[in-house]
């Protein structure tokens, strides 16, 4: 198939192939066979050669298949047209031989053009005024070939515009392809190029959607009610309640296949007889169609689209990448570990009730690989808000649903939404540069409850509690969550160098005001940065912490394992200096030391309780129940915000990293209230210790002497 990029006009071919694969019935006017000669045949020859070289290739849309870590669950289903390419030994000789019958009765003597039907349809037309067609299997194919491999409307039109010039063009491309591939070869594209309606495209759907059953289990009266549906699926679609037209044109088939030999006499009788069984099935579609059993997999799910709509190795830009999903028969394998999802699930929806305005929301992600092992928060994936009540947010009206219990929204990350303000969790980002800067654990500070900073302008920011005040280290600046000592600690790195390392760990501005304090020319003056007024999200959040769980090497997030094309090779792109890798595997970089990452490790577990290392954590912490929870070596650190409009906690061992919130995604201002503040810690401590049960407890690798200082 063609890989030219789409233009603006490419951008309908989708809707406008479907409509004419629907609409179109395959029947053209028939053609003097001598206009295959002389001029006409000249004009062409050039425009036809060329487009059979493409026909030889050319595929059809396939369906995209996403599946549990098994590589076998299904978990849904991606498709502009739902087909699965099958070969011809895995159908039935019954389909083969109705499809025959049907359409094309003498497929084995002609050279892919019949003169007898050209000639016999030309004579019927000329007495009767009628459009009886001529068309061949090969004809039929090459015409289906034509559109599924258009990349404009303009070539989808050509395909299938019922002009004379265009069949012409279409009999000599016929008669080239059956020069170049042989008539199983042929069979067999047609049967999986071919529309049977009720959105089956291929006989692999046709069999599925309406008996529920492979190709390769039809029986004689279930193939010649499909092949039957190839001329016209809406007349003769035996879904319709009285099944009149569609017995009538089975039982035409059935008695094609007795004239052919293909069925005994009273074979055919005694099937014409049976009524038509239908066992209908519907396929599901995109991340909505996500089984009640797997449901919360759906926000997954709608992060793969996402991640997907911006990787360059699918195409240039967003319509073309989400066109390769829909119609490139990708076989994708989700990266979430069913253990760690569904202690995920159950602790994130045992805190808040599903029926709450405020989301309690998690993410896990592997260190050292940045693969997504767990997404869930405290709602149902569904498309259908009629039972939400009216949005928190005052501004928004009454009309305005709100996002609970059941949403589609990106709470987690992954989408376009800015996420919620993270608060004291930011206080890693200037510690780990000033770590990675040669700055040691041991850097000490006279902390004041309140600081006035000449360095961001007079700004005079204050700690949570008078107990914070006094001679504070990275260690017990961390475990305390001293707000005046890192904002110190910032002022001495650079709040840009801060920002920039963010940056690097894969942390993005969606806000104009975000945007606006990272600039280049602002960043220097950001000195609440790291006190967290930035919007994050915990996808993003848990793939930092994972980059120090990691000893400093960041991994771009990543919702797969595998992703294997329609031939069952592994999907690759090209690098800048053109080796291709496997899009599926990880993508990792060193941002900062494997010592400096050791070093904010050993302050990190300071706030969980954890003993570190090397250095003192000064006499109690924020989160002092986590390490007891988890039953392991643990880091992390609390976020609150003002008012604790949200809170979180962001936690990792070596093994994993995750990320919990809470908050009103509808309204900001709404807070949680101090009470539930523990909720994240809470989520993440037991998510850990579920998702970790039975395997070896792995240490964290102590800092170096040098940086302890």
């Amino acid at each position: 198939m063609s890989n030219r990029p789409l233009t603006a006009a490419g951008r309908l071919v989708p809707l406008l192939r479907a409509g004419l694969i629907a609409g179109i019935v395959i029947a053209a006017v028939a053609y003097p066979l001598v206009a295959l000669t002389g001029l006409g045949a000249k004009a062409t020859a050039h425009a036809v050669e060329q487009k059979t070289r493409v026909l030889k290739t050319a595929m059809p849309a396939e369906t995209s298949y996403v599946y549990a870590p098994d590589g076998k669950t299904v978990l849904t289903m991606f498709y502009e047209e739902y087909r699965q390419y099958t070969k011809l030994s895995d159908m039935s000789p019954n389909i083969l031989q109705a499809i025959v019958a049907a359409e094309d009765n003498r497929f084995y003597q002609h050279h892919g053009v019949d003169p007898k039907g050209v000639a016999r349809a030309f004579v019927s037309n000329a007495r009767s005024g009628g459009s009886q067609g001529a068309s061949t299997l090969t004809m039929q194919y090459v015409r289906m070939a034509l559109r599924d491999s258009a990349t404009t409307p303009k070539e989808v039109q050509e395909a299938t515009q019922q002009t004379s010039l265009r069949k012409v063009k279409e009999m000599r491309m016929a008669l080239d392809l059956e020069k170049e591939i042989s008539k199983d070869q042929i069979l067999e594209r047609y049967l999986n190029s071919a529309y049977f309606g009720h959105r089956a495209y291929g006989i692999y759907a046709a069999s599925e959607i309406f008996f529920s059953k492979t190709p390769k289990n039809l029986t004689p009266v279930e193939a010649a009610t499909l092949a039957g549906l190839v001329k016209s699926p809406s007349e003769y679609d035996p879904a319709d309640s009285d099944q009149k037209e569609a017995t009538g044109r089975r039982n035409y088939v059935l008695d094609r296949m007795s004239q052919l030999g293909y069925l005994s006499p009273d074979s055919a009788t005694a099937a014409k007889s049976e009524p038509i069984r239908l066992k209908l099935t519907t396929p599901p579609h995109d991340c909505a169609a996500v089984s009640e059993k797997y449901n919360s997999w759906g926000f997954a799910c709608d992060y793969l689209k996402n991640w997907w709509s911006a990787q360059p190795a699918f195409g240039a830009n967003r319509l073309e990448r989400m066109d390769k999903l829909r119609r490139g028969g990708y076989r994708i394998v989700l990266s979430l570990d069913p253990k760690i999802q569904e202690a995920a699930e159950k602790n994130v929806g045992t805190k808040e009730a599903t029926g709450s305005p405020f989301a309690n929301g998690i993410v896990v992600s592997e260190p050292g690989t940045g693969r997504v092992k767990a997404m869930a928060v405290n709602r149902t994936y569904s498309l259908d808000l009629a039972e939400n009540p009216p949005s928190s947010n005052p501004e928004a009206g009454p009309k305005v649903k709100a996002n609970y219990p059941n949403t589609v929204a990106p709470l987690l990350g992954g989408g376009d939404l800015a996420g919620y303000q993270a608060g004291s969790t930011f206080k890693m980002f200037p510690m780990l540069a000033a770590l990675d800067s040669g700055m040691t654990l041991s850097t000490s500070f006279n902390a004041p409850y309140r600081y006035r900073s000449e360095v961001y302008d007079g700004w005079a920011p204050s700690n949570a509690s008078g107990a914070m005040t006094g001679q504070q280290t990275m260690w017990s600046g961390f475990g305390k969550s001293v707000n005046t000592y890192f904002v110190w600690l910032e002022e001495k790195v650079g709040a840009d160098r801060a920002v920039r390392l963010a940056e690097q760990l894969g942390l993005r501005w969606r806000t104009d005001v975000d945007r606006d304090h990272a600039s280049p020319d602002k960043a220097k003056k950001w000195g609440a940065f790291t006190l967290g007024v930035s919007d994050a999200t915990p996808l993003e959040m848990a793939n930092a912490y994972a980059a120090i769980a990691a000893d400093g090497r960041y991994c771009e997030a990543i919702p797969v394992q595998a992703i294997m094309n329609r031939d069952g090779t592994p999907a690759t792109y090209a690098t800048p200096g053109g080796i291709h890798r496997e899009v599926a595997k990880p993508r990792c970089r060193q941002v900062v030391s494997a010592d400096a990452a050791r070093a904010a490790t050993d302050a990190a577990r300071c706030p969980t309780g954890d003993t570190p290392a090397r250095g003192s954590c000064g006499g109690w912490s924020t989160a002092d129940s986590v390490r007891g929870t988890v039953g392991r070596p643990v880091a992390g650190k609390t976020g609150t915000t003002d008012s604790t409009r949200s809170a979180w906690f962001v936690g990792y061992t070596p093994e994993l990293a995750a990320a919990s919130f809470i908050s009103d995604p509808d309204n900001p201002f709404n807070a949680v209230g101090d009470g539930q503040s523990q909720i994240p810690i809470a989520a993440v401590a037991e998510t850990l210790r579920d998702g970790l049960k039975g395997t070896p407890t792995r240490q964290f690798t102590p800092p170096s002497d040098a940086i302890v200082g």
